[in-house]
């Protein structure tokens, strides 16, 4: 068994009571709006949020009924900018399966990702710590401007690296971090504990993105549950594209193959601008910009008492740099 499985069948008791507040959380008077909201769920996923909440939760006063207020609307958090992602992006599978704008229409999706945001706040409306209500809010609203940061640049290359980096920091990164650090708030830890894991959540969360960015253009349909290059379809720039862009010659064709998708509103085939990416140092110099954020949240964990949590933190830490789904 490696590490990872390791890790969750530790945890599987406390995630499948989570799960199952998941569902219950979601259920709704309106069959269609229930169907709906379960969808995504039922599709399953690697509910790294809740176990990020979990683990952190260990170096305070554990108590899964607290921090189960906590991992349940990060995860819906996670759940509805998913559903709403999946409309803006035109996209008809994930996970493997159907989206629910794809399964519906849009005005569905749309108004479920907005149940499922508005359930997450209700859920955490039971905990009584207002500073955790502050950062989950804060959170939400950079995560919203990161969303309309991904819009405003599509197809922009001329994007620089650092835009990039600010976008996917309130995209993705914020709300890794807030789980490691809400966890820990939740269970009474130490500020500094806190501080050392909201250091480490947004280093990984930082490393996840890249990640997931490079398995667009690397991957497989099989293995990231949606056709490689979708990004590109889309109009969103990632980083490796940012690097290839920057090559002699090969930029050229690459910026070429990036207009024709343009033209064609997101038609045309993007194997071939797929290609010139995977043929640049592009991957490359992503890859090491992803083991750098690995290694400060290595180095952030430095702080933190010699727990088993500690040692899975750095564990997840490396699985997600080298994550290939």
């Amino acid at each position: 068994m490696n590490k990872m499985l390791q890790i969750y069948a530790s945890l599987q008791s406390d995630l499948r009571r989570i799960e199952d507040g998941l569902a219950r959380s979601l259920a709704s008077d309106l069959p269609q709006l229930s169907e709906a909201a379960l969808h995504l769920l039922k599709a399953g996923g690697k509910r790294l949020r809740p176990v990020f909440v979990l683990l952190a939760g260990q170096f305070g006063d554990y108590s899964l009924p607290t921090l189960a207020k906590v991992a349940i609307p990060l995860e819906l958090i996670h759940m509805a900018s998913l559903v709403h992602d999946d409309v803006i992006d035109d996209a008809d599978t994930r996970r493997g399966q159907l989206t629910v704008k794809s399964k519906w229409d849009n005005r569905i999706a749309m108004y479920t990702g907005d149940y499922i945001y508005a359930k997450a706040l209700t859920v955490a409306t039971e905990l009584e710590q207002p500073r955790i209500h502050q950062i989950l809010s804060r959170s939400m609203v950079q995560m919203c401007i990161g969303e309309m940061e991904q819009i405003r640049d599509f197809f922009n290359t001329r994007q620089s690296i650092r835009n990039y980096l600010r976008r996917i920091r309130r995209k993705t990164a914020l709300l890794i971090a807030i789980s490691c650090q809400l966890g820990a708030m939740a269970a009474g830890a130490p500020e500094r504990y806190c501080h050392a894991l909201y250091r480490y959540g947004y280093n990984v969360g930082m490393t996840y993105q890249i990640t997931d960015d490079l398995l667009d253009l690397c991957g497989t349909e099989k293995t990231i549950g949606k056709p490689p290059g979708s990004d590109l379809r889309q109009g969103n720039i990632t980083l490796p594209v940012l690097y290839a862009l920057r090559e002699p010659g090969l930029g050229e064709q690459l910026l070429e193959e990036i207009r024709r998708i343009q033209d064609s509103e997101g038609a045309a085939d993007s194997s071939a601008a797929v290609r010139l990416v995977r043929r640049s140092q592009g991957v490359r110099l992503a890859e090491q910009m992803a083991d750098r954020y690995t290694a400060k949240a290595l180095q952030a964990l430095k702080g933190l008492p010699d727990l088993p949590a500690k040692q899975n933190l750095g564990e997840i830490a490396k699985f997600v740099a080298r994550r290939s789904y």
